[in-house]
């Protein structure tokens, strides 16, 4: 994966997109680790690939981060907002759309394996122990049914006779 200056929005803003790695084990559980920087909390998140649509992009984050990979939701959960300080030193605000991913296998090695912790907590005690407000609010409110609800279905054309 190639690192580079991301795209800035006229809003000053920039995307990435992240996954809430989820499993039901003793009730809801969401998969939380440490960012490689600060040692925050964090999900999973990456800036867009080429190639791969925002749910696939965050599933490969989800895998190479976390070292899970499962059924990945294909609409946004939320959105939340942080300050991302760039190589150069630049500081962006990032818009993070959340996809929730069904967890179905939890690698014993995995590509960051060395530089991060995972660890599973339970929606409050995720909401805790993050820095994001947004993040926090969103972990807070999750809903089982909300996260594996299926897509929507897309209007159809009336077919014309």
């Amino acid at each position: 994966m190639t690192t580079r200056r991301p795209k800035v929005r006229r809003s000053g803003e920039t995307v990435q997109y992240a996954a809430l790695p989820y499993r039901l084990e003793d009730g809801l559980q969401v998969l939380l680790l440490t960012s490689r920087e600060t040692g925050r909390w964090v999900l999973p998140k990456g800036w867009p690939m080429s190639g791969k649509g925002p749910a696939s992009a965050a599933e490969q984050e989800a895998l190479e981060e976390a070292g899970v990979d499962g059924k990945i939701g294909k609409r946004p959960i939320g959105t939340f907002h942080y300050p991302k300080r760039l190589a150069d030193g630049v500081v962006v605000i990032c818009e993070v759309h959340v996809y929730p991913l069904a967890v179905e296998r939890q690698h014993a090695r995995w590509r960051e394996q060395g530089q991060r912790t995972r660890r599973w907590f339970t929606p409050a005690d995720a909401a805790d122990a993050v820095q994001e407000p947004e993040l926090a609010a969103l972990l807070q409110a999750l809903d089982l049914d909300e996260l594996e609800r299926p897509p929507k279905p897309r209007a159809r054309a009336a077919s014309q006779a």
